[in-house]
């Protein structure tokens, strides 16, 4: 019988930290776990010093469990992180599989490609979860594959949207890349036209919360606003039932999971074409994709859907199968191969 691999996922792992978003990472810590892999997870640590010092100490400490270390990679400040943990790594004779997340890579790399190109250099496999930042490696010369984030699909109830009510949901992190204020306008410019229109914007807070609530109040939405904060699971499950369009407002973004979350549940996307948004949903199919920061574009797509039943289908039964292409028995067999090809 031949034995699997030792696994060590390594990179920001703080869901499990009140109020914190569950990473991909943790994901596939948890779903490896369960298949038999022995695997490692590192960081938990919130504080971006101590996570390093545990990444690093971990890599030491406990080379001789990890056979694959599953880098995840997201530029930025952590990049010094990524950097240590795979020169650790290669050292140590660990094959390296570098997991592109950061939907801003490319702009950083821009800005620093010798660095970039030094570190990647290391990596045995590169994957990335969206066809947008594996296109991007490739053209510096990098190959990359794409493995689709994944979600535990059983657990997201899916109710077909036709003629829609104007509920509007927004899930992300009060953070000025995903822009959280462009919600808020949309909902004042579809209240003006149905003054019953709500909004739930929900979401752990980096520093914008006080400042949308805020902007809510401005605009005269105290009644049509709810802020319920972080969402658990059943919390989430609950606002997405009972919701009846996504709005996705960011600057910037990958493959976000909240976007396949709100698919796998029925609910029709409106996004801004941004980063690899483009390249998850194909808009008139499986979303409405508008420009980013355009208030006036994302209200119009609203109103097309609350008009339209059909269309509202459409997206509703689309981004269902969307969604099921990251379900774990889809994903499972991608990584395996990468496992295959780095022990052969």
């Amino acid at each position: 019988m031949k034995l699997l691999p030792g696994l060590g996922f390594v990179g920001p792992m703080i869901g499990r930290h009140p109020g914190c978003v569950t990473t991909q990472g943790e994901s596939l810590v948890e779903h490896f776990q369960s298949e038999g892999y022995p695997v490692i997870g590192v960081s938990f640590a919130k504080n971006r010093y101590v996570r390093l010092a545990d990444i690093l100490l971990t890599l030491v400490q406990r080379r001789k469990e990890i056979d694959i270390q599953c880098l995840q990679v997201f530029g930025g400040p952590s990049f010094v992180v990524e950097d240590l943990a795979s020169s650790v790594g290669r050292l140590l004779g660990q094959k390296i599989i570098m997991v592109l997340r950061g939907g801003a890579f490319p702009e950083f790399m821009k800005r620093y490609p010798s660095w970039c190109r030094r570190v990647l250099s290391r990596a045995d496999a590169i994957v990335s979860p969206s066809t947008f930042l594996s296109k991007f490696v490739e053209t510096q010369g990098f190959p990359c594959e794409v493995i689709p984030n994944i979600i535990k699909l059983s657990s997201y109830p899916f109710r077909l949207r036709q003629k829609l009510s104007p509920r509007l949901l927004w899930m992300r992190t009060f953070h000025p890349i995903y822009n959280p204020e462009m919600a808020v306008r949309v909902m004042a410019n579809v209240h003006k036209e149905i003054p019953g229109a709500t909004l739930v914007i929900a979401g752990q807070d980096k520093g914008q919360q006080s400042k949308v609530h805020q902007l809510s109040q401005q605009l005269g939405l105290q009644d049509a606003v709810t802020f319920p904060g972080y969402l658990s699971m059943s919390s989430k499950f609950q606002e997405g039932n009972v919701a009846e369009i996504f709005l996705n407002t960011n600057h910037v973004d990958n493959m976000p999971v909240s976007v396949v979350e709100a698919c796998a549940m029925g609910l029709p996307v409106v996004a801004t074409k941004v980063g690899g948004i483009p390249d998850l949903l194909t808009d008139g199919e499986t979303g409405l994709l508008v420009p980013d920061d355009d208030d006036v574009a994302m209200t119009s797509a609203v109103f097309r859907l609350l008009k339209d039943p059909s269309l509202a289908e459409t997206l509703s039964r689309n981004g269902r199968k969307l969604a099921e292409r990251s379900s774990w028995e889809q994903i499972k067999p991608k990584w395996e191969d990468v496992f295959s090809r780095m022990m052969s």
